[in-house]
């Protein structure tokens, strides 16, 4: 079922994390910011929501880090419920489609849970001040990739942080499915 996350609540701090990345490395928040912004992405492997955009996800990241933002990706999901999800096939996802940002694995999902993420794709975009400017969406996709002259949202978003510091006031919610919770 598809949900979707809140609106942006301008200037809500970015929660701190250590995560391990598919590169064998452990990361930080402070070692994924950019001089000029941050995006944490929460996705994953199996989702048909990111399966149908993660081509322009790496475009859009890679012209973003260009930018001076800094992008790590987040998978939170229960990878025994989901297997597909494990850390083994992360790592395969990250090479398959060339990642040029860190992706993590959230395997207590206590990072996941500290940014109240919802979906997956769920995008948290901060600025240098890691205040919260950007929660929409790549661009008006859903399960099936919209057309190549879509406008490209996150990017021009985060593009206005990098320069201003400050989100635009107008965000559409991304929308996916949900984050695929351990049972408690």
């Amino acid at each position: 079922m598809a949900v979707s996350p809140p609106v942006c609540d301008f200037g809500w701090k970015a929660p701190d994390f250590t995560l391990p990345g598919t590169d064998g490395r452990e990361w930080s928040l402070q070692d994924v910011a950019g001089p000029n912004g941050t995006l944490i992405m929460f996705i994953c492997n199996h989702c048909p929501y990111v399966q149908s955009v993660i081509d322009r996800i790496v475009r859009d990241a890679t012209a973003l880090q260009a930018l001076g933002i800094g992008i790590a990706a987040i998978s939170a999901n229960d990878a025994v419920a989901y297997p597909q999800d494990s850390f083994e096939n992360m790592k395969m996802e990250a090479v398959k489609h060339g990642f040029t940002f860190p992706y993590l694995y959230d395997e207590s999902q206590a990072v996941a849970k500290a940014y109240d993420a919802i979906c997956t794709p769920d995008f948290f975009g901060f600025n240098a001040d890691m205040a919260l400017q950007y929660r929409g969406r790549l661009d008006a996709s859903g399960r099936q990739a919209a057309g190549p002259d879509v406008k490209r949202e996150l990017y021009e978003a985060m593009k206005q942080v990098a320069e201003t510091g400050k989100g635009p006031e107008q965000q559409t919610a991304s929308m996916g499915c949900s984050i695929k919770w351990k049972a408690t």
